[in-house]
């Protein structure tokens, strides 16, 4: 069994609105042991979710529950193994593997795997196919990733596990909310001066629906350690390790929300102003511009000395946001500046990645929030700009859950030190919106992706039997910003050349990684390596909502304001309207607040609705925008298929979402060109996009599809997989036992 020495010094679219989930018997007890607390140095652990709030420990208590906690386990672990053998259940066949290794390389593209293998690029990949084999891997519908990877932990569709999208809707109020977890907050406070302490806990919770294949493992015995998965936050109790990934969010309560620091009435090349216009009330009155995924904040200037605030998350026990004093010395002798922010002062060059900062915000005596940011100088003269990632949760002093057990992240922070939290830690946001320009970007992506490297690699060193499994996400985000660059031309610039270049040497670093991972492969170990979806490139973006106006199914506002998430829909003339990226729901009797269409008449229109979309041209050559319209009602069989849209849209290629129509907002154009950074997506028809599959087992089947990966594992290690899988077994009797002689290793 997999060891770990335990330490006990301590263990977008819904993006704006944090609000509380607070531990009120811990403050209970802080407000007892007023006297000593206060008298510590001020620390506390927070949880800031989407749309959320607050649970508040104390430092003192934090340390005392972590010690304990990793004492009372190597106390009581002889007896809790005794336990575990009674409990446990009995492996009913034969295990084919002692170790099953998965690596997961997010948006890896199977067409772009095998040209880059055909011309000697990928060398493991090409070496682990010849002994194994090599498969397009099906994904899932709708083609996204907390929908994929859900169907890759479970072993079902989304109407198996009820995730249908990153976003789902609120059918009382329309608002959108995240599909993957509830964070639900108390009510009651008691006032203490300028306090709020509050008198009930709140709550986290997985909505992601059917166990996860490591938690069937986990119940005969079977360790495993699941490294940043998507769609595992909360973290879940099992006999194993894990390290949340995808929809953890940051100090700040988004899904991950920069900062840019920049001499005021500077901004105007940088077109700051656009969504002031769009966004309104806001920015005049707090002095600093909202962007998408980010805040644009003035700097004062002294000379070379410029000064400003670094906004944190929201006060958990009073009113306000809390907020760091920022202090910036241009040195332009040295080349960059000397930056004091409360505790931390250290020097840094232009356009060079800061270590991790640590970045603590007192709420009150004996509470801080603790998180962490890297600072980048984007330009030294004026106008001076500093950019400040998104504040991730601490992992040595986590805030929230972000781990299973709760001290993991605080024993991975101790081995390698700080590392980054938030589910979508690569900052594409920052792109689109200018701050950071592609060079800067894929550093900031490489950092992420050597912690992750690190993590991973020092798990394989220390497993000994069971399940490791984690996820790389460099791939996807290169090929989201990039993906345009892969376009070929004879007249090419050579910013094309260099970034489609980037792009692949981020597979020939996929490959290397791969690499690593075989030395670590013996005879009785499976390796997977798997994608959850291709990529396309993303021309032209759809906005359903306006062609759904267009044609009569919905009605916005006379007097609109120009805001976010379907705030100027008029309900009750409205048939139809598009949430998230790619579901069409119907206003329906009895199901929306503002529901008109009577569930018998619900049929018909969504028939009415699909093949009017389906004959959708676009251009003068009447290219189809469509390539299949699905109804979950007749496609999925599963008990949770009336949770999602009522209509899943395929998009054919080139085409997706538009960026209007994802925020929800009013817009006239049905179709037009999309002219952000972030190129490339996979959110259209399942079919265009499918992922990879390579293993050092021989598949049993040429046309794999995600789901078939969770019952595949079950079978190797001799487990029969649950009756609520669909998948198959991928390595079964047909192929999968007569496995190469040769262990994947060169």
């Amino acid at each position: 069994m997999q060891q770990y020495d335990h330490d006990t010094e301590e263990t977008r679219a819904v993006r704006e609105q944090p609000f509380g989930v607070r531990t009120a018997k811990a403050l209970r007890l802080m407000l007892l042991a007023a006297g000593l607390v206060l008298c510590l140095p001020a620390a506390a652990h927070a949880y800031i979710g989407p749309g959320a709030g607050f649970a508040l420990v104390t430092s003192f208590l934090s340390f005392v529950i972590a010690f304990f906690a990793a004492f009372f386990t190597v106390l009581t672990y002889p007896v809790r193994m005794i336990v575990k053998r009674i409990r446990r259940k009995r492996i009913p066949g034969t295990p084919r593997v002692k170790k099953v290794i998965v690596l997961g390389l997010d948006g890896l593209d199977p067409v772009i795997c095998e040209r880059l293998m055909s011309k000697g690029e990928l060398p493991n990949f090409s070496r682990l196919a010849s002994i194994g084999s090599f498969r397009r891997l099906g994904t899932s519908t709708p083609a996204m990733s907390p929908v994929a990877w859900s169907s890759f932990s479970t072993g079902t569709d989304a109407s198996g596990h009820g995730i249908f999208d990153f976003l789902a809707r609120d059918p009382s109020t329309y608002a959108p909310v995240l599909s993957s977890s509830r964070v639900t907050a108390t009510k009651r406070h008691l006032r203490l001066g300028p306090f709020r302490i509050p008198l009930r806990g709140g709550s986290i919770r997985s909505l992601r629906k059917s166990k996860s294949f490591w938690k069937v493992l986990s119940e005969y015995g079977i360790f495993s350690t699941i490294l940043r998965v998507p769609i595992t936050f909360p973290p879940e109790r099992f006999n194993g390790v894990m390290l949340s990934g995808m929809c953890v969010p940051d100090l700040r309560g988004t899904m991950g929300s920069f900062t840019y620091f920049t001499e005021s009435g500077d901004n105007d090349d940088r077109d700051w102003q656009s969504d002031r216009d769009e966004r309104p009330g806001g920015s005049e009155k707090s002095g600093r511009d909202e962007k998408i995924g980010g805040l644009v904040i003035p700097l004062e200037r002294a000379g070379d000395t410029l000064h400003a605030s670094l906004p944190g998350p929201e006060n958990p026990v009073s009113n306000g946001t809390l907020s760091l004093p920022l202090e910036i010395r241009i040195n332009r002798a040295q080349g960059g500046a000397e930056i004091r922010i409360s505790p931390e002062r250290f020097f840094l060059a232009e356009r060079e990645y800061s270590p991790w900062i640590h970045l603590p915000f007192k709420a009150a005596p004996g509470v801080t929030l603790r998180g962490i940011a890297r600072f980048y100088i984007t330009n030294l003269e004026k106008p001076f700009g500093l950019y400040v990632s998104p504040i991730h949760i601490d992992p040595e002093k986590p805030a929230m859950p972000v781990s299973h057990p709760g001290y993991y992240s605080v024993y991975l922070a101790k081995r390698q030190g700080p590392f980054g939290t938030l589910g979508l830690a690569e900052d594409t946001w920052a792109v689109n919106e200018h701050v950071l320009d592609g060079k800067a970007f894929i550093e900031q992506a490489y950092l992420f992706h050597r912690e992750r490297e690190r993590m991973f690699l020092d798990a394989l060193r220390r497993m000994r039997r069971g399940l490791t499994a984690c996820v790389f996400d460099l791939s996807d985000r290169m090929q989201h910003m990039f993906f345009r660059y892969l376009a070929l031309g004879d007249s090419d610039s050579d910013e094309i050349r260099t970034h489609r270049e980037a792009l692949y040497e981020m597979y020939r670093e996929m490959d290397r990684l791969l690499g690593k991972t075989r030395s670590f492969v013996d005879d009785g170990t499976a390796l997977l390596v798997m994608s959850d979806h291709g990529f396309k490139s993303f021309r032209r973006g759809v906005d359903i909502n306006a062609w759904l106006a267009a044609n009569g199914y919905l009605t916005w506002k006379e007097q609109a304001t120009g805001g976010e998430y379907l705030v100027d829909v008029d309900w009750p003339r409205t048939k139809a309207f598009a949430l998230g990226l790619g579901g069409i729901y119907i206003n329906r009797l009895g199901r929306e607040r503002e529901g008109i269409i009577r569930a018998v008449d619900a049929g018909p229109l969504k028939e009415e609705i699909a093949s009017k979309l389906l004959s959708l041209a676009d251009g003068p050559e009447g290219n189809p925008v469509m390539s299949r319209i699905f109804n979950p009602e007749k496609e999925f069989t599963g008990p949770y298929r009336s949770c999602g849209p009522d209509l899943i849209v395929g998009f054919a290629e080139g085409y997706r979402i538009s960026w209007n129509c994802a925020r929800g907002k009013k817009w006239d154009a049905v179709i037009e060109d999309n002219t952000r950074s972030w190129s490339g997506d996979h959110c259209i028809d399942p079919a265009l996009v499918p992922g990879i599959l390579f293993s050092n087992l021989q598949c049993s089947t040429e046309n794999p599809n995600i789901v078939d990966i969770a019952p595949s594992i079950l079978r190797l290690f001799g487990i029969d997989p649950p009756g609520y899988m669909t998948g198959r077994d991928l390595f079964g009797p047909e192929g999968g036992s007569e496995r190469s002689s040769k262990d994947g290793r060169a």
